[in-house]
């Protein structure tokens, strides 16, 4: 599945190539052999504290073992690997040609978010990844490992 939505998502911005202005140089597609949480870490190795709130939010889960979309436990509108809501997001990833349902549509769509609000999306689950913020680097070497 992750192959077959990082595919569409490259497609996708192959015949729609303004559709992701801003953003497509973020957009990376998956290799097949990364792992999900590789992918998230290589992504974010700029911003570590990302890599954990993905750790916390889905434990490095953009699909559940039936190829569904991963949604949150608390609330069922938190989706992907990142938990982004789409009641909230939904409009404006897809307006930035984002899926939020691939991996790298809803990675994408987190930095951008994160660009523009910083940790506060995630903020319920600040109990968890909180405890890295004033010490980043501690996330890949204790958490995460």
């Amino acid at each position: 599945m992750p192959f077959a939505a990082g595919f569409a998502l490259a497609v996708s911005l192959v015949l729609n190539p303004g559709s992701a202005a801003g953003v497509s140089a973020q957009v990376s597609i998956l290799p097949a052999s990364q792992s999900p949480r590789q992918y998230v870490e290589n992504y974010f190795s700029d911003e570590p504290i990302m890599i954990a709130i993905s750790q916390c939010e889905s434990h490095f889960h953009q699909y559940d073992s039936d190829g569904s979309v991963y949604r949150g436990k608390i609330n069922d509108q938190d989706v992907g690997i990142m938990q982004i809501n789409q009641f909230y997001h939904a409009d404006t990833a897809k307006k930035l040609g984002l899926d939020l349902y691939t991996m790298e549509g809803n990675v994408a769509y987190a930095r951008f978010l994160y660009e523009k609000q910083g940790t506060a999306p995630w903020a319920s689950s600040q109990p968890c990844w909180g405890k890295y913020k004033n010490n980043p680097s501690a996330i890949v070497a204790t958490t995460l490992k």
